[in-house]
């Protein structure tokens, strides 16, 4: 699949490694950091590495033309490659760039979770989000059980009242 071109106005100055953008004001968090041999990069992965790790994490399996609009249409994208290259960690980000962004597929292969790299992810996502958007974004995720702690320890509550509903199809 041919990469997209980021346009550099959609996103937040930054860097490709997992330290905190020095660019990101009073709202920068400190970005956990990654094993040795890791890398931290602003790009989405191949459509078979989506795939895999969205299934092997336990993700709900998606199709390669699902995998299509995911990969090009996010707001923004942070994988962890191990020393070998190979996709260890994932996230992205949906949004319209100023109040609304929604984390989705945040997953870790099995084989390096219990490391820091989800954290890292996340961090990360936050990060960029909070440099780029105007004061109070609004940041959601639907989290599945193994994540919620993670999750809790970043910041997030219940939307209580609220609840996250969707539309089985």
């Amino acid at each position: 699949m041919p990469r997209r071109e980021i346009d550099p106005s959609k996103q937040p100055p930054g860097p490709t490694t997992a330290d905190a953008p020095a660019t990101a004001g009073p709202r920068a968090r400190e970005i956990a950091r990654l094993p040795e041999g890791c890398r931290l990069l602003w790009e989405p992965p191949r459509s078979p590495e989506y795939l895999r790790l969205r299934r092997i994490s336990g993700l709900s399996p998606r199709t390669p033309e699902q995998a299509t609009g995911a990969l090009m249409a996010s707001w923004a994208w942070a994988i962890v490659r191990d020393r070998d290259g190979d996709l260890a960690a994932m996230g992205r980000v949906i949004g319209d760039g100023t109040w609304y962004f929604h984390l989705a597929d945040v997953a870790t292969d099995p084989d390096h979770q219990r490391r820091g790299l989800g954290r890292a992810v996340v961090e990360d996502l936050i990060a960029r989000i909070d440099a780029a958007a105007p004061p109070h974004p609004y940041i959601t995720l639907l989290a599945d059980p193994p994540g919620q702690s993670l999750y809790r320890s970043l910041g997030f509550v219940d939307s209580d009242p609220s609840l996250g509903m969707r539309l089985p199809r």
